[in-house]
């Protein structure tokens, strides 16, 4: 069966900023047996072998942002194209590699920098998306702002039409 890896994450102690995570716990909500969902605190080494395994993966955070700014979708990684009935997984081009800032991976590192992990350890990288919900508040709660709550929505529609596809 295909598997379909969500990994949210941000910090839920610093209101908005939180949003990529509960976007997973939404997501883990649904109980579909082909998604697989990670809240997490922030990237790590460690999530490379499960991208590599994963038939698709989507990243979610949080972007500061204006109030008149919405959900940003970014495809990072597209599938490979192929005759054969199941297609191999994609390779980041070397170029891609290069600047995803060699594996820079932790607070400050992002989706593209786990990518280029999984392709240089596992040799494999799937098809990937990177979802960004806007935020205005990263003050000290557990709080979102109005924006950040229509983003989650917003993001949890797009993750169905990403599966859907």
């Amino acid at each position: 069966m295909t598997e379909i890896l969500v990994i949210g994450y941000g910090n839920t102690l610093r209101s908005d900023d939180g949003a990529g995570q509960r976007v997973a716990e939404l997501v883990a909500e649904w109980e579909f047996q082909n998604i697989r969902s990670l809240p997490v605190h922030q990237l790590t080494p460690e999530l490379a072998e499960p991208i590599s395994q994963a038939e698709l993966v989507i990243f979610v955070d949080v972007y500061p942002a204006t109030s008149e700014q919405g959900l940003q979708v970014y495809q990072l990684c597209a599938p490979h194209t192929s005759p054969s009935p199941h297609p191999p997984h994609t390779q980041l081009e070397r170029g891609r590699v290069e600047q995803s800032q060699r594996l820079n991976i932790g607070h400050t590192g992002e989706p593209r920098s786990l990518l280029a992990l999984s392709q240089f350890v596992y040799k494999n990288v799937p098809p990937s998306w990177w979802i960004l919900i806007p935020a205005v508040n990263f003050e000290f709660g557990e709080n979102f702002s109005s924006q950040t709550t229509q983003g989650i929505t917003d993001a949890l529609t797009q993750i169905q039409q990403i599966v859907v596809k």
